[in-house]
C-alpha cells in the first residue's frame, strides 16, 4: 500500500476490526456486481469508495430517464448510454486508483460460473427470479459468498449466503425455485428511491465483511425492512438439507 493509499483509507485503517491487513485484501479483492440499477449503484458506489480493488459491473440495459430518481450512477446526460459503461465512469470518478470491467450482456449460466469464479465475493442486484437463482447456482457450485438484495414500493429485503459454512443456506433454500412466483416490477409497482440507496449500501457493507476478512457477516438471516415505517425485521433462514442447488455442496474453502 502506497503513502497516497494509506491516506485514502486511513479512516479504515483506523479501526481496530480492519487496520491496514483488511484494507489490503480490499484492494487485492475482486467483487462481481450483478445489475446496476437501483440496488447496483449505491453498492458500486461505496465498494469503489473503499478501495475493492478490481470491480466486474455486469448489466446489459441503457440508462432510461425513469431511472434517474433512484440510479445514483448514472446522470441525465448518459440517458441512451450502456449502464455498465454509465456506472463505471462514475466509480472511477469516484475513485480513479481502482479497475472497473463493465459486462455488457445478458449473463447465462456459463458466463456467471466465469465470472463468479474471479471473485471473492458476488452482489446479486437484479431485478428478477430466474436471473437470481442463476447467480445462486454458480456461487454454490464454486463456493463464493453471495449478498443478496431486493426493494420494491416501501419493502427491502438482505440476505447473505456462504455455502463455504456448513450451516449456511442459499437462495434456493429461502425462495424455491419451483415454487410460483409474481414477478413484482419497479415500472408498475414503484420504489421509494432512498430504499434503493438502503438495501444497495447495506450489501456494500455485507460484501467488504466478506472480502475484507473482518466483522460477522449476516449469513443464516433474512432481513427485512418496511421504508414507510423504518420497522426492521429479522427472520432466521435455515438450510434445507433436501435443497436441490446445496445439498450437495463442494465443502472446499475459497
Amino acid at each position: 500500500m502506497n503513502d497516497e493509499q494509506l491516506l485514502r483509507y486511513s479512516r479504515h485503517i483506523l479501526l481496530d476490526e480492519m487496520g491496514v491487513e483488511a484494507q489490503q485484501r480490499l484492494l487485492d479483492a475482486t467483487v462481481l456486481i450483478v445489475g446496476a440499477g437501483g440496488l447496483g449503484s449505491p453498492a458500486a458506489l461505496y465498494l469503489a469508495a473503499a478501495g475493492v480493488g478490481r470491480i466486474l459491473l455486469a448489466d446489459h440495459d441503457t440508462v432510461d430517464a425513469t431511472n434517474l430518481q433512484r440510479q445514483i450512477l448514472h446522470r441525465d446526460e448518459r440517458i441512451g448510454q450502456l449502464k455498465a459503461e454509465s456506472g463505471r465512469r462514475s466509480m472511477l470518478d469516484m475513485n480513479p486508483g481502482i479497475v472497473v470491467e463493465p459486462i455488457v450482456a445478458r449473463l447465462d449460466d456459463a458466463a456467471l460460473l466465469e465470472l463468479a469464479a474471479r471473485a471473492q465475493v458476488v452482489l446479486d442486484c437484479c431485478d428478477n427470479f430466474a436471473t437470481r437463482h442463476a447467480i445462486n447456482r454458480a456461487c454454490t457450485a464454486l463456493g463464493v459468498p453471495l449478498v443478496s438484495g431486493a426493494a420494491i414500493r416501501f419493502d427491502g429485503q438482505l440476505a447473505v449466503f456462504d455455502t463455504r459454512r456448513a450451516d449456511s443456506p442459499c437462495y434456493q433454500c429461502l425462495f424455491p425455485e419451483s415454487q410460483e412466483a409474481d414477478e413484482v416490477r419497479c415500472a408498475t409497482m414503484g420504489v421509494f428511491a432512498p430504499l434503493t440507496g438502503i438495501i444497495g449500501t447495506m450489501q456494500a457493507a455485507e460484501a467488504l465483511k466478506l472480502a475484507g476478512g473482518f466483522g460477522t457477516p449476516a449469513v443464516g438471516r433474512l432481513l427485512l425492512l418496511d421504508a414507510g415505517t423504518m420497522h426492521w425485521h429479522s427472520v432466521a433462514v435455515p438450510r434445507d438439507p433436501e435443497c436441490p442447488v446445496c445439498a450437495h455442496r463442494p465443502g472446499t474453502g475459497r
